[in-house]
This record gives C-alpha cells, structure tokens and sequence, in this order.
C-alpha cells in the first residue's frame, strides 16, 4: 500500500523537509513557506514549541545564512523524532 505525503503526520512531513534542508535541496525561506503548509497543530506540545522556534530563526536569517540554523535544524529534528 502507498502513501501519499498527504497521509503523513505532520512531524514526519517536518523530518523529511529539515532533512531535505541539511542536504541543500531546500533554502531557508522555502523550508519556512512549506513548514508554514504543514502547520502544527497536531504535534505535542515540546515538538509545537521547536517548530515555532525554527520558524522565527528562519524567518531572521538572511538569505543563504546556514551557521546557526544548523543547529537549531538538528535540534528541532531530535526533538520531533524523541517526542514530548
């Protein structure tokens, strides 16, 4: 059985896109337009708070700036994999 993307949870669809940023596929302010879609209303309360903090570094970072967005990147993707 195949899933489409629409299927996924939302900490999965945020996974998937952080990781796609760490490899250089996505730039800065297409990862916050597309984290922006998915939104966060189903994820736990921990997840929602790092998503929203990402979000705001991203939203400050100019353009191509990458040096402490990686962190808050890896950070963001632990605590949506780990959970509340």
């Amino acid at each position: 059985m195949s899933t489409s993307p629409d299927a996924q949870r939302a900490d999965d669809q945020i996974v998937t896109l952080l990781s796609h940023w760490l490899t250089r596929t996505l730039g800065n302010d297409e990862l916050r337009h597309k984290i922006e879609q998915i939104g966060t209303e189903e994820l736990a309360p921990a997840q929602r708070d790092a998503v929203r903090e990402l979000l705001s570094d991203l939203a400050a970072a100019a353009p191509g700036e990458r040096g402490q967005l990686e962190v808050t990147v890896r950070e963001t993707i632990e605590t949506l994999v780990y959970g509340d």
